[in-house]
């Protein structure tokens, strides 16, 4: 049982339970808004749209009732549970990996010296206030129009991205910016989609009929949720990418990725509609393109590097990194190096060249929570000999 490490065990099947649920919960969305997207008017009965469809070898029927339909059906199939799923997973591993290991993870001491329960509090309250503020932004009058809706939304998360990058690592940052609107999104499903539909069978079942405006309300907080989804994901995998989250300005990447997501998504809804997407494509293009051009120039500014030998930079891989990349490691968390990465030698050094310069000298996420405190120029030479081309 020696080699058997429950934490790792535990981080990755509530990592494939997030993933599991999250798919079922998107792929329930997409289906269901392309669907409303694409109803046509009946030829006949009393639907307000029908949609034909040919999947899997056989055809579809779908029919729309604005309200509800005459007699309710036997069997009534609610999408919930995905959504509540995909929630409590993901709040399990924001605990899991960045409350538990907040030290590491989640606060950064040159930004603010926070204790882990105070940066574990400001994390829960961004997600509670988070919900509240666009709540509340759905109830004012500015329902009446979702542009302008998402606008202040929009500014609402880009403020909460600038405060969270002030106070947390860049990473912990993206992640609790992706937990507030994920949060946002169950919210919508649990406090107001189906508690709406509940009212509307029961109305029918009484015999009275339904308040149109509940559907209307649940349609516009689905519609929320389907442009909110891409802007999640990309969240979700960022971790894996720290040219963004280590940008010198990483809120910003966050805003402008995110709008390329909601602009992607606009593309598909247009497609759906049957409606010519030509400017939309363009906008979504232009919104990739000046993504990448920020992080490229922002990161192409240095000047041409002197070349460092690697007898100048072993000290501060022996010392800042070989703790946990090592064949023996003796950072107390990290029994084996993880992902396998061992920085031992000259020739594995300079191997991970490009995943030095990313996590340690362009993102500065490494050392964990900094505890070696490595300084920037240290991180500068290190930068320097990767540059000069790893000279040994």
């Amino acid at each position: 049982m020696g080699g058997f490490d429950l934490w790792e065990w535990l981080n990755l099947a509530i990592r494939w339970l997030h993933l599991t649920a999250g798919i079922a919960w998107i792929g329930a969305s997409f289906h269901f808004i392309g669907l409303d997207l694409r109803l046509k008017k009946p030829r006949k009965g009393d639907a307000s749209g029908e949609d034909w469809a040919v999947h899997g070898g056989g055809f579809y029927h779908s029919q729309k009732y604005m309200v509800a339909p005459a007699e309710m059906p036997e069997t009534l199939h609610w999408s919930k549970w995905e959504a509540y799923w995909t929630w409590i997973s993901g709040f399990s591993l924001l605990v899991l990996v960045y409350y538990v290991g907040a030290k590491s993870f989640l606060i950064d001491p040159e930004k603010v010296a926070l204790s882990p329960a105070a940066g574990i509090a400001i994390g829960l309250a961004s997600l509670a206030s988070g919900w509240v503020i666009y709540d509340l932004l759905c109830r004012s009058s500015l329902r009446s129009s979702n542009l302008v809706l998402g606008i202040c939304w929009f500014l609402c998360l880009l403020f909460a991205a600038y405060a969270l990058n002030s106070v947390f690592t860049a990473r912990g940052a993206y992640l609790h910016v992706g937990a507030i609107i994920g949060t946002v999104m169950v919210g919508n499903v649990f406090f107001v989609i189906i508690p709406n539909q509940k009212k509307v069978v029961a109305d029918l079942v009484a015999g009275r009929t339904p308040d149109p405006a509940l559907g209307a309300a649940a349609k516009q907080r689905s519609l929320h949720n389907n442009y909110m989804t891409l802007p999640v994901l990309f969240i979700m995998i960022s971790h894996h990418y720290p040219m963004t989250y280590g940008a010198e300005r990483p809120w910003l990447v966050l805003a402008l990725l995110g709008l390329t997501g909601v602009a992607v998504r606009h593309v598909f809804n247009l497609r759906h509609r049957a409606q010519s997407t030509t400017h939309a494509i363009a906008v979504a293009a232009l919104m990739a393109l000046v993504s990448v051009t920020y992080v490229s120039m922002e990161k192409g500014g240095g000047v041409a590097a002197q070349a460092v030998p690697f007898a100048e930079v072993q000290p501060l891989i022996a010392r800042h990194c070989a703790g946990c990349h090592s064949a023996k490691p003796t950072h107390p968390g990290f029994p084996v190096a993880p992902l396998g990465l061992k920085l031992d030698s000259y020739a594995q050094a300079k191997a991970a060249a490009p995943r030095i310069k990313a996590m340690a000298v362009d993102s500065e996420i490494m050392p964990l929570g900094n505890d070696t405190a490595m300084t920037k120029e240290e991180r500068a030479k290190l930068g320097a000999w990767i540059a000069s081309g790893t000279p040994q």
